[in-house]
């Protein structure tokens, strides 16, 4: 404790990440920029930690790499890619939460998927060139729409339509022939009152790591009408993808051997019994994203804003899987040259088709003390999900070209309406006050993909769940001066179990929904040379769902309710601003994450004769004690150079606490160097950059998976094996970008 105590007063002496730019000059007025619901945005008057990534921003990193990797430099944020570069597969978690807990939304509309709660980023590959900010709230934040913010938020708004025609056109090439070409174009204001912008890209790398080549496309275009009070708009985005499987990781015994770039996935013997991979191991998905959005000044106070929307998706993974039981893919063994075959390698494909759509409306009201918001949205998604079995090895009997083993339907309805207000109690004091109600209705329906031994055929599902959640958020806001600023706030947040909760349980495992109490408070003080922020937080979980080691009937591990859960720590951000051309920022999260009185389960025979082990309290997996983030930017004309380093300390690839079973800690630096050149020949901007990733060569790896079990020993003693795979990074790489604008 010393330790810590010591390590936050050091940090503390020591000179916010992300500054306030402004957007380009040719937006819309401030009071139509806004053009969707965006009534969970906060601002600096809202009693949440926060940071907005402005579009200028952006732009300086945007070389093809995902979303979570441009967020990469906020507070509290870890990422990690699958190929190890940053392009195809990527995630985020904030705090430690994962994905499936963290609320995204574009535009105000929800777009984590409502099954699994997770936002696939590799579905929508470039949006970041259509991206006008990014804003993070940490912690439960404001009121949103979509699967609830259990320790984050992600809130996007794309362009506003250009008033002024422009066209760019942008290129990035790099090391494992990472590549990116962008065409943007937009018409300006026509007739008064029209606009369109369009945008095509195309990306492409090999990945890091063995065989995780992507290859994806993405669009972005939208038609607006405007006057004096109304802005309308219909906006469409979306991308296809193709990617090599990267998610299976390897030890750290196949690293030794094969190299840190060995990727296990598609790896099988061929007849001559040499080792093959398979070429067509690969993740292929369409997804489009249709938004119609509306915000009308209905006086100079009262503003609505309205959006309907619709995604539809459609995709599958193609893999193959070696030594199968046949009996769980609904084939029958055979007979082949006298032996009974009742395991056999195969290709499978797991497909799902989607459709989301609803509609969202708020209206905010500004006027004198009072700031105040109020809407809701109804939302619904179907989603069918069915495998089938494209080829059997000397497979002999009656099989389908495509036999289908399984199939089953997910059925969702989410309903919200939430009112809020922030009201100034007296010149430098603001309250803060906002009431969600969520309804949910839930259904799974159909053959799940797991074999149930006990039936002899595919695990039946017949789910049915309703939730009704009331979410509450109070706070206050001190502005002390124009330089001071303390806040305060106490949320609470309510989360429904996912799809693979149930999918992968069993009757006498069946999930229930998760509570968490969130307190937050925080100072800032902000000056011309020098701004510091800290933000205090403790996430209080009541029966946050955690794999425990335990298993279903059918042979999956399962997630649990541990009832009593926290995430604890202390935000730190600073930047110094001496002069013109230098800028020094800093962020650093210290915090500790601990599930309370943790029992581990390690199965003596496959899923049967667990073994319980009671381990007190124990790390949260993926949950590292310290993150940090420096940068040091020199600025000077046209020319800019940043050196950005970043730190996370040791994690748990389980709750187990496990040294064998750990992320190692890394610290990795990038160097960025760029030139603007303006009005050169026929173009207004051209724009270079070249950046030097993990510029000191360091070998670390960001994410994995670990489990454990028994084996008996040569001396017939049964013996705990561990088990882990890791997910290597790229070392030192490097990617060149241009951009030019007319």
């Amino acid at each position: 404790m010393k330790k810590f105590v010591f390590a936050v007063a050091a940090i503390a002496v020591a000179p916010l990440a992300w500054g306030d730019d402004t957007l380009p000059a040719d937006s819309m007025s401030v009071n139509l920029t806004d053009v969707v619901v965006v009534a969970n945005r906060a601002d600096y008057k809202t009693p949440v930690a926060f940071s907005t990534v402005t579009k200028k921003q952006i732009e300086k990193v945007n070389d093809g790499r995902d979303i979570p990797f441009l967020l990469d430099y906020t507070p509290s944020i870890v990422t990690t890619s699958d190929a190890g570069g940053g392009i195809g597969y990527s995630s985020i978690r904030v705090r430690g939460t994962d994905g499936s807990r963290i609320n995204v939304t574009a535009n105000g509309v929800p777009i984590n998927n409502p099954e699994s709660h997770n936002v696939y980023w590799v579905n929508m590959p470039d949006l970041a060139s259509s991206l006008a900010d990014i804003q993070v709230q940490r912690g439960v934040g404001t009121s949103t729409n979509g699967a609830g913010a259990f320790g984050a938020s992600i809130n996007m708004l794309t362009d506003t339509p250009s008033l002024t025609p422009y066209a760019t056109v942008s290129g990035s090439y790099g090391s494992y022939n990472s590549n990116k070409e962008t065409l943007r174009v937009g018409t300006g204001l026509m007739g008064g009152h029209w606009m369109a912008d369009a945008r095509f890209s195309h990306l492409g790398s090999d990945g890091y790591i063995d065989r995780a080549w992507s290859k994806l496309w993405s669009y972005f275009g939208q038609v607006a009408y405007k006057n004096e009070n109304t802005l309308l708009r219909l906006l469409a985005f979306g991308g296809k993808e193709q990617t090599y499987m990267a998610w299976d990781y390897a030890s750290k015994e196949q690293m030794e051997e094969y190299g840190r770039r060995y990727n296990p996935c598609g790896e099988y013997i061929d007849a001559e019994g040499n080792v093959a991979y398979y070429p067509d191991q690969t993740d292929n998905y369409i997804q489009h994203h249709f938004h119609l959005l509306l915000t009308q000044n209905l006086s100079e106070s009262l503003t609505l804003n309205a959006a309907l929307h619709y995604t539809k998706d459609d995709g599958y993974y193609n893999q193959y899987k070696t030594n199968r039981t046949l009996e769980e893919y609904g084939l029958e063994p055979f007979y082949l040259d006298g032996e009974k075959i009742k395991k056999s390698d195969l290709i499978r494909l797991k497909k799902n088709r989607n459709g989301f759509g609803g509609g969202l409306f708020s209206f905010a009201y500004n006027q004198g003390i009072v700031q105040a918001q109020a809407g809701g949205a109804l939302n619904n998604f179907k989603g069918n999900h069915f495998g089938q079995v494209a080829w059997v090895r000397n497979y002999v009997g009656n099989i389908d070209p495509l036999q289908e083993y399984y199939r089953n339907t997910g059925e969702k309805l989410d309903a919200n309406v939430f009112a809020r207000a922030n009201v100034a109690v007296s010149n430098s004091v603001r309250a803060f006050a906002d009431l969600q109600y969520r309804y949910i209705t839930y259904s799974i329906t159909g053959r799940s993909d797991n074999f149930d031994y006990n039936t002899g055929d595919m695990q039946r599902l017949d789910i049915h769940r309703t939730y009704n959640f009331f979410n509450p958020k109070v706070g206050v806001n001190w502005q002390i001066n124009s330089a001071n600023r303390l806040f305060a706030s106490w949320s609470v947040a309510h989360k429904e179990p996912v799809r693979d909760n149930f999918t992968d349980s069993d009757p006498a495992h069946l999930p229930h929904a998760e509570r968490l109490f969130d307190y937050e408070a925080g100072y800032s003080y902000n000056s011309s040379i020098f701004s510091l922020g800290a933000n205090l937080y403790f996430m209080d979980y009541k029966d946050q769902l955690v794999a425990t080691g335990e298993i279903s009937d059918t042979g999956n591990p399962i997630s649990v309710n541990v009832p009593d859960s926290y995430r604890a720590g202390i935000e730190l951000q600073a930047t110094l601003r001496p002069c013109t051309w230098f800028n020094w920022n800093f962020n650093t999260t210290l915090s500790r994450n601990r599930i309370k009185n943790f029992t581990e389960y390690i199965y003596e025979d496959e899923w049967t004769n667990p073994i319980s082990f009671d381990l007190g309290d124990t790390p949260i997996s993926f949950s590292p004690d310290v993150t940090l983030f420096n940068s040091f930017s020199f600025l000077f004309k046209g020319f800019e150079a940043n050196l950005n380093s970043k730190y996370v300390s040791k994690q748990y690839l389980n709750n187990a606490r496990n040294n064998e079973q750990a992320l190692d800690a890394y610290f990795v630096t990038d160097l960025h160097l760029g030139y603007t050149f303006r009005n050169i020949l026929s173009a207004k901007e051209i724009r270079t950059g070249f950046t030097i990733y993990n510029l000191f060569n360091e070998k670390y790896c960001s994410n994995g998976y670990a489990g454990a079990g028994y084996y008996v020993d040569g001396a017939g003693e049964k013996v705990i094996y561990r088990y882990a795979g890791f997910a290597a990074q790229a070392t030192t790489n490097v990617m060149a970008t241009v951009t030019l604008t007319f």
